[in-house]
């Protein structure tokens, strides 16, 4: 079993790990609360920006507050100041190394800014630099693509949303995201069934919309990590202003469908694709998706597609690793990759 492989299947226990932190986050949340926030800005880089992405849609949705993805250059390089007076700061970094997320946090901090740091070592850089450390606690992930460290972020942004909120609701609903993902491991035997369908490809587009366009571009990250395919990560609605023209007969589609408000958009763009050629794998939440695609995965219904994300996010790591292994390429050591990536 590889590294990868073993540390997806570690994810219900490290993301009930998450969850069991939820008491230690209310003084958080509470500050928060009591604070006049305008804005969150998010720092972060590579699988972590994607979490980060994440995090805007499920806070802008549930809170109603503007979240910007920060550019940690215009810090590091250029030099300017930025002014994060009456914001919500966060860095997101696996390592808590990242030099450039760093800096972020040290400015924001300096400015006033609420600070807070998510990562998966609490004695590095960015937990240390910033007022309120989340500690995502997923232990060691050994092989450099990463899996359970993605899925911790994402449930830490979610428990800190549904906090924020006072939404019990919501973490009620994240509390079934852990037992519910057996029934995503279970899809293993189905994805083997197809993966020799895209052995070959050299070039794959993943599209998704709303809180799934994310996990897209994760998906597509691990991909290209992973398998050292062209893969390209899409929004729906920026595929077609432009992009679509490269689809043509038996062009590898991986698309995300789960149940809720951008479903029809979505389902939309499978109908578009299928009547163009392309050949393609749809991953929803609705037993009743079409029949004629014999490349179909149901991942488990959930109360809204902020909790199926969680779902698709792990058959994507799923995916990515078995085709890895089908055109005989070692997941966890990807070449010319490290697993800590420092960028300034």
């Amino acid at each position: 079993m590889t590294k990868m492989w073993k540390e997806i299947l570690e994810q219900p226990k490290v993301l009930e790990g998450c969850l069991d932190k939820a008491d230690a986050m209310r003084p958080l949340a509470d500050r928060i609360r009591s604070s006049d926030i305008r804005f969150v800005v998010i720092a972060a880089r590579g699988t972590s920006d994607h979490a980060a992405i994440y995090g805007k849609y499920i806070i802008e949705h549930e809170l109603g507050i503007p979240v910007s993805l920060a550019a940690p250059s215009i810090i590091t390089s250029y030099r300017s100041k930025m002014d994060y007076r009456d914001s919500v700061v966060i860095a997101i970094s696996q390592s808590g190394q990242a030099v450039d997320v760093l800096e972020v946090i040290r400015q924001a901090r300096e400015n006033g800014a609420l600070t807070i740091g998510i990562t998966n070592d609490q004695n590095s850089p960015v937990a240390i630099n910033s007022e309120y450390h989340l500690f995502t606690d997923a232990g060691e992930e050994k092989s450099v693509a990463a899996t359970k460290t993605f899925t911790a972020q994402m449930m830490t942004l979610a428990m800190l949303t549904a906090l924020w909120k006072n939404d019990k609701s919501l973490l009620e609903a994240l509390k079934k995201v852990p037992y519910n993902l057996k029934n995503v491991f279970a899809l293993e035997s189905d994805i083997n069934k197809i993966i020799d369908d895209f052995n070959d490809m050299d070039l794959c587009f993943i599209l998704a919309r709303g809180f799934n366009y994310p996990i897209a571009l994760e998906a597509a990250l691990k991909i290209q990590e992973t398998c050292y395919i062209e893969a390209k990560g899409y929004a729906t609605s920026d595929f077609y202003h432009g992009p679509i023209a490269m689809i043509e007969q038996n062009t590898p589609v991986i698309i995300f469908a789960p149940y809720g408000p951008v479903y029809n958009d979505v389902m939309d763009m499978y109908k578009k694709v299928l009547d163009l050629g392309a050949k393609t794998i749809l991953v929803t939440s609705d037993n009743g998706g079409p029949e004629k695609n014999c490349r179909s995965f149901v991942v488990p219904a959930a109360a809204n597609d902020m909790i199926s994300a969680f779902y698709i996010a792990v058959f994507s790591q799923m995916f990515a690793c078995r085709l890895s292994i089908s055109k005989n390429l070692d997941p966890d050591k990807p070449r010319t990759l490290n697993k800590i990536t420092i960028t300034r």
